[in-house]
């Protein structure tokens, strides 16, 4: 079992960034671009610059991997412990005054994530888990849901930022879905995505192009419900991988066939 200390650093973390959240919507922030869709505020960095202080104050040791700033000490051997931190995920609904985005943090251990918390400001949820210890929503044991079909499912995915250069896999693969399970929903924050897998709102989720502080928090909440992380091919969850499949395992398979299907018939097609 981890360190208490760990978990309750992460829980302190992310509260204190949806604090700052809050209070950038009722301020006004200034927003900027990484890219032609691509942005970023003051408040991501405001609140990434708070938790590498938090974290370079209690644990110097520990090594911080976050978007908005890189990884890593200058100088030093990389360290067994590292957090992953997304300081706003879903940047892109907190410019637009959407109220669906987070906070998301992870603790690895030689590699492994340990410890996960993720902060919803805006309907003040906050999702927990420590490997070996399940996982929470306010204090309360989450549990996936118990759909056993495609068809039954409420899935979700989410677009990389590089949409616009590929979009027409990206949009094929989600209408192709759309015939084969109940619905499927894209709401922009690829954290809120994995914890809603491990509360039981969605069945599945699949994604690419993602980083690793997407996800690191978020895979192993999932898992700690109850539910399953693999790659979009089926093989086993890597973060650095740049994609994922999560679902309450019921699923799984059934997501990871039609990815497959999909595939095939896309290149079947090319080929003709």
């Amino acid at each position: 079992m981890p360190d208490p200390i760990y978990l309750a650093t992460a829980v302190e973390i992310v509260l204190r960034a949806g604090d700052l959240q809050l209070a950038g919507q009722q301020s006004g922030f200034r927003v900027d671009k990484k890219g032609s869709i691509d942005l970023v505020t003051e408040i991501d960095l405001a609140c990434e610059r708070m938790c590498r202080d938090t974290i370079a104050e209690r644990f110097p040791d520990h090594d911080v991997l976050a978007e908005e700033l890189g990884s890593g000490a200058p100088g030093r051997s990389p360290s067994r412990f590292r957090w992953v931190f997304d300081p706003l995920d879903g940047t892109t609904n907190y410019a637009h005054g959407l109220p669906i985005y987070c906070s998301s943090l992870a603790l690895e251990v030689d590699g492994h994530a340990e410890v996960a918390a993720i902060y919803d400001p805006t309907r003040k949820e906050l999702f927990t888990a420590e490997r070996g210890e399940g996982s929470y929503l306010n204090g309360r044991a989450l549990r996936v849901s118990s759909t056993a079909a495609l068809i039954d499912s409420l899935l979700v995915t989410g677009f990389p930022y590089t949409v616009q250069e590929e979009g027409g896999e990206l949009v094929a693969l989600f209408g192709y879905f759309l015939g084969r399970a109940r619905a499927v929903r894209r709401l922009g924050s690829a954290a809120l995505d994995l914890s809603y897998v491990a509360a039981g709102r969605f069945e599945g989720f699949w994604e690419q192009h993602l980083k690793p502080w997407d996800v690191a928090a978020g895979a192993l909440i999932v898992t700690e419900a109850g539910g399953r992380v693999t790659g979009m091919d089926g093989a086993p969850f890597d973060p650095a991988a740049a994609h994922l499949i999560a679902s309450n395992g019921q699923v799984h398979a059934e997501v990871v066939d039609t990815i497959r299907a999909f595939r095939a018939e896309r290149a079947k097609n090319q080929l003709s």
